[in-house]
């Protein structure tokens, strides 16, 4: 089962390509920090604005550095079902453990297009797959009776949940055995607390001992602690998010020399007061 501290990892540029030798080095901070698994060219990767190619070279290069040490989950979500049946088919020719596929965006699908485009990619790649609901950047929402139906007919690990609202996980975990994930790290350990099983985090980026700890002291039952740590964070993760995902997270690590802060158009940085509020918040961990 996917389940525990997960990291959405960003894509690091250097002079606009892909930095290669920052991306391993990143891949072997999460593993030290205690990450189960690692999401590559996810929304936080910056999935929209890479060219196939590199969509391709960066799930390779995911599978290669972590070297079976730990999981690679590879973003492979796409609005055209063909295109994202190729890159589900790359990531399971390169080794990855299971793919995030995003509900289809922009042409908003209905339900019965949603089943029908997720049943596809099932029936045509043998590789598990992460279902990833997430509104406010696809237009759409699955409904959990859709979800449950494709867990019922599918080879479907999870759902990643985005939507803010915890009854929809609710009414899910009523539906079905589906586990569901944390997408959005403000809600980690609320949707922890009725049942969730994990969280595909930004803010490990930058802190994963921390968000590992998180997942940590929940599952061995000390509630206080791990409330503690969702409130020492708390500020910050709200801060990363104020210019959107992942300006926030890259300017974050670029503060302590984890990262360049490049990003691709019409991605831009961050701006100056959210420039101070993350200098003033990211100063209290390093």
């Amino acid at each position: 089962m996917f389940s525990g501290p997960m990291t959405a990892l960003i894509t690091p540029f250097a002079n606009g390509t892909v930095d290669e030798t920052r991306f391993k080095q990143q891949i072997e901070r999460q593993i030290r920090g205690g990450i189960s698994a690692i999401v590559a060219v996810g929304t936080t990767g910056e999935s929209p604005t890479l060219t196939v190619e590199e969509h391709e070279r960066v799930i390779e290069l995911a599978v290669k550095f972590a070297d079976g040490r730990i999981k690679v989950i590879a973003g492979t979500g796409a609005n055209s079902t063909a295109e994202a049946l190729e890159l589900h088919r790359f990531a399971k020719q390169v080794g990855a453990d299971a793919c995030l596929s995003v509900d289809p965006y922009y042409n908003k699908p209905t339900q019965e297009g949603l089943y029908r485009h997720f049943m596809t990619l099932s029936d045509g790649v043998d590789l598990p797959i992460i279902l990833y609901t997430i509104p406010g950047r696809t237009g759409i929402t699955m409904s959990p009776s859709t979800a449950a139906r494709l867990y019922k007919n599918g080879n479907f690990a999870a759902m990643k949940w985005a939507t803010g609202q915890l009854d929809y996980a609710s009414e899910l975990m009523s539906l079905c055995d589906m586990p569901v994930l944390s997408g959005d790290d403000s809600q980690t350990l609320p949707l922890l607390s009725i049942g969730g099983v994990g969280v595909i985090s930004v803010l490990s980026n930058l802190l994963p001992e921390k968000v590992s700890q998180l997942y940590g002291r929940f599952k061995q039952g000390d509630l206080v602690s791990a409330a503690q740590i969702h409130h020492e964070v708390f500020s910050l993760t709200r801060t990363l998010f104020l210019d959107g995902n992942p300006a926030g997270i890259k300017y974050a690590m670029k503060i302590v020399g984890l990262d360049t802060g490049e990003m691709r158009l019409p991605l831009v940085e961050v701006s100056d007061p959210t420039k101070k509020a993350l200098e003033t918040e990211v100063r209290k961990f390093f």
